[in-house]
């Protein structure tokens, strides 16, 4: 087609309300009223879409400071909350006084909810529905109450909530649910264009949809207001609502739940709360004392996440978004619609983009809503799609160029009237015979119609067109593609060639079934300027050594050969031998140019740079000094003409000398003892000779001996 032929209409994004967001302090900016405040910018867009385009467009988000706050505090009124209605009762002035720091334009409202009046929920005997906590004295039990409409007056929510009174019913659960559907629908509660809170208080667990059966009440709740002079009159006509429903209800009005709930049901209403957008959980202490500091933390925890929602998306629609936090925080995916840790006048930003898969089949313009949750400000963003060109105002109905009139022709192509078909409309469904048709569109008698890949029409193959525009199939019978060949590092025919009916026609200097191999050498090519070093074969540019000892791209790495000296050592010392010439050497050795020098003084000192100094010893245990060098033709060696060798020690004089030693060494240790033993001897003669010398006695009498006669002398005897 010619370029003045060719239309190409692009997307664009068109802003139409681009109000700023609102830049204000408390302290000396004038009261403004919850709708003069802006959050969100720009407010309304208009995108044009053309399929398969996508469009982008930034949102800015910033919580305005003194923002109204709402807050509706429904609570159980069960007997067992006797003692948490009495703290509550201050809860007015105490409340507007802390959140002061928090805004100046604070309502509060006041509702209590107990369960459905229905049996086996409640005794509904006349004097049990009058006083149910019989024989002490109780209120009679009621489903939701509305107490006290939202209102800025702290002293009138005090008046409220000092009038009511504890009641009494069957079983544990109560009907809660009831009361937050009742509280979040109905316009009696005085609901402003503000923040939304609402408190929840209880210390039971609660009924849900189903739990109604027990009473005969199977009708769905319908998610409407039906209060009558502030009570609910259907609390026995509906079963309870679901609880995605009143997830859906509350996201739906802007309304932030918080769960103030007794410590024992506290997991309980933490799973309801991971159902319920933008809800929190806190525990009351004892009598709800800490009620006013647990409402404070919620808030500013629910207050301090934004999250952006949109509206159901068209068919064939999608939405993306990237969220730009404080402090350079960037969110994507599911993070993307949301910010945390955000204070008030924080200024943050969303990336939108859209984009559309094809014309819907309803209209051509459709509007999608975009907003923060539980805010009540959105954005507006109106989808034009971008489904026919200018050239389709100029179609002609029946034109002679469509086979007759078979057709209108609209830019340039026939689109056919019912019951005719072919590019020109040439065919007639009903005159054609499938069964000749097919056979032209048959590559052969047993092969598939145009091969699977597109329809037979008038006996003329129709290719099949698929999602990217690139890929086709091609040929009479559609039996090749450009886009089924092998591929390689995930690129088809791995970038180095064109697929062609299956097959990669690889470009110069390329081959494989892939394209993946080169035929370039030079990735090969050692530093010797030999492929692969001499030791290997070079495939797609890749080095396959034959030795396994050397490694490496250009097998040149030789981690077992101890170093380059000992991998040149072999040609060397053959170099040095053979005189024939290189030629019986190695073909290793080829690239060597040998130079002999007579002694190691003339190798090339060890200060020259350009050499290489190496010392190897030889199998005869001789050492080898040689110097090497590597120029752009190959490597040369400079070397000593003689080795130096060293002779083996001769064995018999040695051992015969160890021998001798031994013999010797044993002698004199036996002479070294034979003396010592003479010198000791010695000594022990010449102690006695001195123990001799110094006896007391007379050598020749034995002062041990005792003679055998014994003389007796008789005093009697007088020498008579």
């Amino acid at each position: 087609c010619p370029s003045i032929s060719l239309e190409n209409p692009r997307g664009n994004v068109t802003i139409n309300e681009d109000r700023p967001v609102t830049n204000r302090r408390k302290d000396i900016a004038e009261k403004l009223k919850s709708d003069q405040i802006t959050q969100i910018q720009p407010q309304k867009l208009t995108l044009n879409l053309r399929a398969g385009e996508p469009q982008k467009f930034s949102l800015k988000f910033k919580r305005a400071e003194d923002y109204p706050i709402d807050l509706y505090y429904l609570m159980d009124l069960s007997d067992s909350m006797t003692q948490d209605l009495q703290n509550v009762k201050n809860l007015g002035t105490d409340l507007a006084r802390e959140m002061q720091d928090l805004t100046s334009d604070l309502k509060l409202g006041f509702g209590s909810f107990l369960e459905k009046l229905v049996m086996p929920f409640v005794m509904t005997t006349p004097k049990k529905l009058e006083n149910p906590c019989a024989p002490l004295s109780c209120a009679p039990p009621f489903s939701y109450r509305n107490v006290l409409s939202l209102t800025s007056n702290g002293q009138e929510f005090t008046d409220a909530v000092s009038r009511q009174k504890t009641s009494g019913n069957l079983d544990s659960p109560e009907g809660g649910f009831d009361a937050i559907m009742q509280a979040v629908v109905c316009k009696d509660i005085g609901w402003r264009n503000a923040t939304r809170l609402l408190v929840f208080s209880t210390d039971a667990a609660f009924h849900f949809a189903g739990d109604g059966k027990l009473a005969g009440l199977v009708l769905p709740n319908d998610g409407k207001c039906y209060l009558e002079k502030n009570m609910y009159t259907k609390s026995a006509y509906f079963d309870y609502p679901t609880i995605s429903q009143l997830a859906d209800t509350l996201s739906e009005h802007n309304i932030q739940t918080i769960f103030a709930v007794n410590e024992t049901v506290y997991p309980l209403y933490k799973e309801l709360s991971d159902l319920i957008p933008k809800s929190a959980v806190g525990t009351l202490s004892g009598k709800s004392s800490n009620v006013i500091k647990l409402i404070i933390d919620a808030y500013n925890s629910l207050s301090s996440e934004v999250i952006l929602e949109n509206s159901k998306l068209p068919d064939g629609v999608s939405i993306s978004f990237v969220s730009r936090c404080k402090n350079g925080v960037t969110g994507t995916g599911d993070n993307g619609r949301k910010c945390s840790n955000i204070s008030i006048g924080d200024e943050i930003n969303f990336d939108v983009t859209i984009t559309t898969k094809g014309c819907p089949s309803k209209g051509k313009s459709e509007t999608l809503h975009i907003k923060p949750l539980s805010y009540n400000e959105e954005v507006a963003v109106v989808l034009n799609y971008m489904c026919e060109c200018e050239c389709h105002k100029d179609a002609i109905p029946n034109s002679p160029e469509c086979h007759s009139g078979n057709g209108t022709l609209e830019c340039g192509i026939c689109r056919c009237n019912a019951g005719r078909i072919g590019r020109l409309c040439e065919c007639s469904r009903e005159e054609v015979r499938t069964e000749d048709l097919d056979a032209n569109c048959r590559p052969g008698s047993n092969k598939e119609i145009c091969s699977n890949n597109g329809e037979c029409v008038c006996g003329v193959c129709e290719c099949k067109t698929r999602d990217n525009p690139e890929e086709k199939y091609e040929g009479k019978f559609c039996e090749c593609d450009n886009f089924s060949c092998d591929r390689s590092g995930g690129k088809l025919c791995a970038g180095n060639g064109q697929c062609v009916c299956g097959t990669c026609i690889c470009h110069t200097n390329y081959t494989g079934s892939a394209c993946e191999c080169t035929t370039d050498p030079q990735p090969c090519m050692a530093k010797n300027k030999q492929l692969c070093n001499g030791r290997g074969t070079c495939r797609c540019g890749v080095c396959s050594c034959n030795d396994p000892k050397y490694q490496g791209p250009t097998c040149e790495l030789c981690p077992s050969c101890g170093g380059v000296c000992g991998e040149h050592k072999e040609c060397v010392k053959c170099l040095m031998q053979e005189t024939g010439g290189a030629q019986s050497c190695p073909k290793e050795c080829y690239f060597f140019s040998l130079r002999k020098v007579k002694k190691i003084e003339d190798l090339p000192p060890l200060t020259n740079e350009e050499f290489s100094r190496c010392k190897e010893q030889d199998n005869n245990d001789c050492f080898i000094h040689f110097s090497y060098a590597t120029n752009a033709t190959g490597a040369y060696m400079v070397m000593v003409d003689t080795p130096e060798c060293t002779s083996g020690p001769e064995l018999i004089p040695i051992v015969g000398g160890v021998i001798g030693g031994t013999v010797l060494i044993g002698l004199a240790l036996l002479l070294i003892w034979k003396l010592l033993m003479i010198i000791h001897d010695r000594r022990e003669f010449a102690k006695f000779e001195k123990e001799k010398m110094n006896a007391k006695w007379d050598t020749t009498q034995n002062p041990i001996y005792r003679s055998a006669v014994t003389t007796v002398v008789n005093p009697k005897y007088e020498g008579k």
